[in-house]
């Protein structure tokens, strides 16, 4: 049994066209932006999947904890199999996590070619309406949708990964308490991992309630939205260094290109309010001496809250000094790195604007 946002599943359909569903069966073959009303689902490719060329669709248990469902080697409508797909949906019973009902999902993308039949307006197998990968409540609000869905990026979820660079194709999410990573600090959001740092995607459901992101960091950050709704709060970590951090305010005339010290030092585990909403901010002060490894995704997991509901894109910007021996700094910071946040309305934390 599962808990999939509040509601405990033991059984599910699996539908040929890339996903699986859990209240009734879903014949659909155009993939409809998530979310969808009355139908729970997950999806590592939603899209015109045609067997009858090549291919199959399989189930296996590896264990009694465990199961697979793998679209091997399929084709598109009409009967076409120029461009084959491969990938894979596992869904893995977590009760040790501390709950019954907790689980993990894992999206394995072994070769994208294909993201259009020609029933979805495709032509040759690209075009129309592309595939579209996530997982969806069912109740209208709370869903997430990998990046790319229904573009032709969609063939890129092969080549990256929330994961490590080491692991394309494999994207890993952790349900917790019927809920999706990023609703506590215990399970935050991972970000796709990319050369140069990490970017995040995901939507703004409910104004009020955190929403929790994971990029590393050095000795402090730069926030900056691009569009969307303006930042009204931060919550940081607490146990990193002595827990206190600088606020920066933007000095560059609404550029976002510079900061100077504003005066005001943040504790961790206390959210603080700005004044009035900001595009952009930075937070320094994060000892070297603290060690976070850049590499490590779990490094620093931060809280924020948005003016209101909607569609966001952000970028995060580490600050990084680079430290010789651990004993030597060179005194300039420089940005390494950049986390971008968008699609369907990112939120870190979303408020109603009063």
């Amino acid at each position: 049994m599962i808990d999939f946002f509040g509601s405990d599943f033991s059984t599910f359909f699996v539908n040929n066209n890339g996903n699986l569903t859990f209240v009734d069966p879903l014949f659909e073959f155009t993939p409809s932006p998530f979310p969808i009303t009355n139908q729970p689902m997950i999806a590592p490719y939603w899209g015109d999947v045609d067997t009858r060329g090549t291919g199959a669709v399989y189930v296996a248990s590896p264990n009694e904890s465990t199961v697979v469902v793998t679209w091997d080697q399929v084709g598109y409508y009409n009967s076409q199999t120029n461009l084959l797909n491969t990938f894979q949906v596992v869904l893995r019973d977590r009760p040790d996590t501390g709950l019954d009902g907790n689980f993990d999902i894992e999206f394995r993308y072994g070769q994208l070619q294909w993201t259009t039949g020609s029933a979805s307006g495709g032509s040759g197998g690209l075009g129309g309406t592309p595939a579209q990968a996530g997982f969806d409540a069912g109740d209208g609000i709370n869903f997430f949708t990998l990046p790319g869905s229904r573009t032709s990026e969609v063939l890129n979820l092969a080549n990256i990964s929330n994961v490590s660079l080491d692991t394309p194709g494999l994207w890993s999410f952790a349900i917790r308490n019927g809920e999706t990573p990023g609703s506590t600090p215990d399970n935050p959001l991972l970000p796709v991992i990319i050369e140069d740092g990490f970017q995040f995607d995901f939507n703004i459901t409910e104004p009020d309630r955190p929403f929790f992101i994971d990029p590393d960091v050095a000795v402090g950050y730069n926030y900056i939205v691009d569009s969307g709704p303006n930042m009204t709060s931060v919550l940081l970590p607490t146990g990193i260094g002595d827990g206190f951090y600088e606020l920066w305010s933007d000095s560059s005339g609404g550029n976002c290109t510079d900061f100077a010290f504003s005066g005001t030092t943040l504790t961790g585990g206390t959210t603080f309010n700005f004044a009035s909403p900001l595009r952009c901010f930075s937070v320094r002060g994060i000892e070297t001496s603290a060690g976070l490894d850049p590499a490590n995704p779990l490094a620093f997991i931060t809280g924020l809250i948005f003016e209101s509901a909607g569609s966001v894109s952000m970028r995060q910007i580490p600050i990084t000094v680079f430290v010789d021996d651990g004993t030597t700094q060179v005194p300039e910071p420089t940005t390494s790195a950049f986390i971008y946040a968008g699609l369907m309305g990112l939120g870190l934390l979303a408020r109603k604007a009063k």
